[in-house]
């Protein structure tokens, strides 16, 4: 990582309002920040309540890749900010889309991004001041976990306005993700096929296209 790293901890006045509503014990002491953190803060009125996170299983039906795809389209049209880990296979796919896009990212790994080596694509989205790249993981995790992935989860979740759980497979860990976001009261969106009936029964709601701008 050769672009400078911030520290920004809970004594700091740039500190993300409103973890500890959420995230409980679980928040973090100290955020690490690459890039352009007037995002973070929502001094840039796109971000105004409108943050959405981006979530997916790896394991996911076509229909609903190809959905992800159109969705993270209408987003980059829309400058629509969004959030994510974007780990996942379909994550992946929406954040290549979303980078071709002039709309902020937040991205954010389940890791240290100190020594992190950046992707090409992502270089030239900081140097536009589009992109941050945020982690709530020390120097000494160096390389991505199951465990570290829930946490990072959670806390993208609650940093975002709205959610989207593109799928979430049976008995998978993002189903069980699920049911702790919906449980804090969080707007979660999923896309209207028969894949994703159990999220519908837990409470999530139908994507529409009014929700992103028409």
């Amino acid at each position: 990582m050769t672009q400078p790293i911030q520290r920004i901890t809970q004594k700091d006045t740039n500190y993300p309002a409103g973890l500890e509503q959420y995230l409980k014990t679980e928040t973090p002491e100290t955020i690490w920040a690459c890039g352009n953190t007037d995002l973070l803060l929502g001094q840039n009125a796109t971000l105004n309540g409108d943050l959405w996170a981006l979530f997916c299983s790896s394991k996911c039906p076509g229909e609903i890749i190809l959905k992800a795809h159109d969705l993270a389209q209408r987003f980059k049209e829309r400058g629509i900010p969004t959030i994510g880990g974007y780990h996942s296979p379909v994550e992946q796919e929406c954040l290549r889309v979303l980078l071709r896009g002039a709309q902020p990212i937040l991205l954010c790994p389940a890791r240290s991004i100190e020594n992190m080596r950046l992707k090409s694509a992502w270089k030239d989205a900081l140097s536009e001041e589009r992109l941050l790249i945020l982690s709530i993981f020390g120097s000494h995790y160096r390389r991505s976990t199951a465990a570290l992935a829930h946490q990072r989860n959670a806390f993208v979740a609650a940093l975002a306005d709205k959610i989207c759980i593109a799928h979430a497979a049976e008995d998978s860990k993002i189903l069980a993700f699920a049911q702790r976001v919906l449980a804090w009261g969080k707007p979660v969106f999923t896309f209207e096929t028969s894949a994703n009936d159990t999220l519908f029964q837990l409470g999530a709601r139908r994507l529409e296209t009014p929700l992103f701008g028409g």
